[in-house]
């Protein structure tokens, strides 16, 4: 799976990932991009799911059309999620494209 890393996703979670190619929106040079523009850009370039701790996404974007999933993180603080590495990996694995889902952390 393709897996984009979103503005404020934790990068380090990218080791827990190591089966999907993982890229950030800033080394693609995509940092700037609105919400709408990045998903376009994500899904032409093939990416399977977004990775976000942007929780408005669902109200600002119509995901209906979408191909690309999106996880959003409630939690961007990586020493809080570091735990739930594993349960974050499993949830991505898990997901389907078009799928929205956010992870809460417990």
């Amino acid at each position: 799976m393709r897996i984009l890393f979103d503005q404020g996703a934790p990068v380090p979670l990218r080791r827990s990932l190591a089966a999907h190619e993982v890229s950030t929106a800033w080394q693609r040079g995509w940092a700037q991009l609105s919400n709408g523009d990045l998903l376009a850009t994500a899904e032409a370039a093939g990416f399977d799911l977004l990775l976000t701790t942007d929780q408005n996404l669902r109200y600002q974007q119509d995901l209906s059309a979408r191909r690309i999933a999106v996880l959003v993180l409630t939690v961007a603080n990586w020493p809080a999620l570091e735990p739930h590495a594993s349960d974050i990996a499993a949830a991505i694995d898990s997901m389907k494209p078009g799928e929205y889902h956010e992870w809460f952390a417990p």
